[in-house]
């Protein structure tokens, strides 16, 4: 199956090559990270970077087993390099060497190598990599696939409206391997089942020595079920206490933060648009992939909408906003997304047809009184734009797919 061109992680690499930083590579487990070394590589290649000059080390093929020492895997990069020519020194799966930013901190100072990492994001966390890599290194922070790259297959574009491609988007899964799995919902489920186990068990559970795994699960399983409401570690306890599953905040808290960790659910602060400050009670939390929270919870109630307003946040993400929850007095803006360039403000909803839904969306953006862009996204094919004083309604699917 030919690979899927990840632009924008692309031009991160390209932007970096032979720059004296580190290039590291994070994301949660299956997004593509490996991939996407492989089509860097070649486009080394394309660009007359000869094969000797590329040295790639997966950490988790058992040919480099040996090198799972840091001075073995300095040893044996260091006899590889071709002198007076750039070096590029790809090591995946990094974390499987105990002490390894020994050996990349030595490869560093060397002229003329240009380094790059992956690694499990349970080792790659922020916090690990400034004391690992002490501020020598940039992050790329990956995530599964896009809407508009799921649909870069001609192939689909060809067969399906963009309405049908979106309902493939959250049901097949937006884990690259996923779409060569035919839609077969059996092996679909199959594989996420391996990549959610392996990140609670491995990079969770193992990680922050958790006791009492089922409770992880169940509060995960909370999580995915309320994606885009206001949550609190002690809401969630009182929910599980309820429940019969007895738990305290606290553990709650350490949970969530593991979780995030994980990079299996992101979290979004909310921001007092009067106040100007971030709230730090009562964030919203989204889901890594529409396709495996129903895996996991199943297609219960409202999901839709909160589906939605998911996949919005994560494109948000992937084009680098910070993203925070509008708190108003009287109601909240779904986002508020911070760029270099400035701030966005987001309302996100299946459908506006109906006057009083329509009415409820625009309130909260009419109670800003900034000039900063107003969006409203809804799935909308008649009526898909209009101008309401300044706000601009947009279809969402196009808007993810970059025509808008």
């Amino acid at each position: 199956m030919k690979l899927i061109e990840r632009a924008s992680y692309m031009d991160f690499l390209q932007r970096n090559r032979e720059r004296p930083i580190i290039k590291v590579v994070s994301g949660v487990r299956r997004c593509g990270k490996s991939t996407l070394f492989s089509l860097y590589h070649r486009y080394l290649l394309q660009d007359g970077v000869k094969e000797e000059q590329i040295h790639v080390i997966n950490f988790e093929d058992l040919a480099f087993e040996e090198l799972q020492e840091y001075h073995a895997l300095y040893r044996y990069v260091c006899d590889r390099l071709v002198p007076d020519q750039w070096n590029y020194v790809f090591l995946d799966e990094i974390q499987h060497v105990p002490q390894f930013e020994k050996a990349v901190d030595s490869l560093f100072i060397k002229e003329n190598v240009d380094i790059y990492l992956t690694g499990s994001n349970a080792y790659f966390m922020s916090s690990d990599l400034a004391t690992l890599l002490s501020g020598r290194y940039v992050e790329l922070r990956m995530l599964p696939l896009s809407f508009q790259e799921f649909c870069s297959r001609e192939t689909l574009r060809e067969k399906f409206s963009r309405k049908e491609l979106y309902e493939k988007y959250t049901k097949e899964s937006s884990f690259p391997y996923a779409m060569q799995l035919d839609g077969q919902e059996k092996d679909i489920n199959e594989y996420l089942q391996g990549i959610y186990s392996t990140i609670l068990l491995k990079d969770v559970v193992a990680r922050m020595r958790i006791a009492d795994a089922d409770m992880l699960e169940s509060v995960t399983k909370y999580l995915f079920l309320h994606v885009g409401s206001l949550l609190s570690p002690k809401k969630i306890a009182d929910s599980m206490t309820s429940a019969g599953r007895k738990i305290d905040g606290k553990t709650v808290e350490r949970y969530l933060q593991g979780l995030q960790g994980g990079l299996l659910v992101y979290r979004a602060d909310r921001f007092n648009l009067v106040g100007k400050d971030v709230l730090r009670i009562n964030p919203k939390y989204y889901v890594v992939d529409a396709a495996m929270r129903f895996f996991l919870i199943g297609r219960k109630g409202q999901d839709t909408d909160h589906v939605l307003e998911n996949i919005v946040y994560l494109e948000l993400l992937r084009r680098g906003f910070h993203i925070c929850v509008g708190a108003l007095p009287s109601g909240e803006v779904d986002f508020v997304a911070r760029d270099e360039n400035g701030q966005i403000y987001i309302q996100v909803a299946e459908s506006t047809q109906q006057p009083e839904v329509l009415e409820r969306e625009l309130k909260s953006l009419r109670a800003i009184k900034d000039n900063y862009p107003k969006l409203l996204l809804t799935l909308d094919e008649v009526g898909a734009t209009a101008d309401y004083d300044g706000i601009q309604k947009k279809n969402v699917l196009r808007w993810l797919l970059g025509e808008e």
